[in-house]
């Protein structure tokens, strides 16, 4: 099911005319400002949209020359791979663990991760963390 611009605009708490203006790259708040003379506030009232994404919009197209949006998400390399993945499942094998250790232990060793991370590694290993009895 494809979301309606309805569905974005009620998701996002926005007017369904800001949420078109974005999706369709139409002139709006930017415009508002440079042709009319208006202050970002006054033109973020008169479009229904809320001060900070006024001044975040126009900034955008001071900077890149567009109001298009920028990339939402993307892919994201994990942090435990390579060396550290082989080190973290050689670590998993030799003694018992907690996630929370394992946390610590890698940045004691100079990477930053939190929980999830560790716990998402765990499991995708198929490693246990369960302790023995």
């Amino acid at each position: 099911m494809k979301a309606t611009v309805s569905d974005i605009a009620r998701n996002c708490g926005l007017s369904t005319a800001t949420v078109d203006r974005v999706l369709n790259n139409r002139p709006g708040a930017s415009a508002a400002v440079k042709t009319e003379g208006l202050s970002r506030r006054a033109a973020a009232a008169r479009f229904g949209v809320s001060y900070s994404a006024a001044i975040a919009w126009l900034k955008r197209v001071e900077e890149t020359g567009s109001a298009a949006p920028r990339q939402v998400g993307g892919y994201k390399p994990k942090k435990l791979s390579g060396a550290w993945r082989d080190w973290l499942i050689e670590r998993c094998h030799d003694r018992d663990f907690t996630l929370r250790g394992l946390v610590a232990e890698l940045g004691e060793r100079g990477l930053r991760v939190d929980y999830r991370s560790v716990w998402e590694f765990v499991h995708a290993e198929k490693l246990s963390h369960k302790k023995r009895r």
